[in-house]
């Protein structure tokens, strides 16, 4: 599985990017925002942060503006993924670039009938947003399922990207069900690596070693 960070914060990016966890980047225009930055720098940056995709999101709302943005998107930088919205002019657009060459992520996902036209339509990547589905009381893992078994069904190259991921038991049900790529926040993709018994292991090792008087490097 793929592990992309949620995020256009470039501190975090970089503090990631040095564990050799975070193969891409997902942006919009809500972390844009947040970051403060200009969307041409601050993408550029975290292009050449990491090698892996790094997703740029269009905010054209018909097919022509979001192919001109794209374009003008994806000449940033050789791994930018152009980002889409799930609609009939974002699947246009989508088709468009994808012909071009270029890497296109279609976002906002909310059902299996929507991932299987993004397929059609050639998307390299599919994001339905989990988190959001289980705000409305409806199981956000169900559609990740549900989208696996008609890409296995038909072959389809198109890549799961699990979105909206607000906890780490949302990674690790993204996992077992075979979603390609998750992205996440900072926080919780950190949060995968700990565990009150890691820590409670960890300090009695170091205790016991304190009554040794020993020291490895002498």
């Amino acid at each position: 599985m793929k592990f992309f960070v949620d995020t256009a914060e470039i501190e975090e990016i970089r503090a990631l990017a040095e564990t050799g966890m975070v193969d891409g980047v997902t942006t919009n225009p809500s972390l844009i925002m947040k970051s403060g930055r200009n969307i041409l720098e601050v993408t550029k940056e975290i292009c050449d942060l990491v090698p892996g995709p790094v997703s740029a999101e269009t905010v054209a709302t018909d097919a022509e503006g979001m192919i001109a943005e794209g374009r003008k998107l994806a000449a940033i930088a050789p791994n930018i993924a152009v980002k889409v919205p799930l609609t009939w002019e974002g699947l246009k657009a989508c088709k468009a670039l994808t012909d071009e060459g270029r890497m296109v992520n279609v976002t906002l996902c909310f059902s299996a009938n929507q991932a299987l036209l993004a397929a059609k339509a050639g998307a390299t990547f599919i994001s339905p947003f989990i988190g959001r589905l289980d705000d409305i009381g409806m199981d956000g893992m169900e559609l990740i399922q549900e989208i696996r078994q008609i890409y296995d069904n038909y072959h389809f190259s198109t890549e799961i990207l699990a979105a909206s991921i607000r906890t780490v038991n949302h990674v690790k049900a993204a996992a077992l069900i075979g979603a390609d790529v998750i992205t996440a926040p900072p926080a919780v993709i950190k949060a995968l690596a700990s565990h009150p018994l890691t820590d409670k292991g960890l300090d009695a090792f170091l205790k016991d070693w304190a009554k040794t008087g020993q020291t490895i490097l002498g």
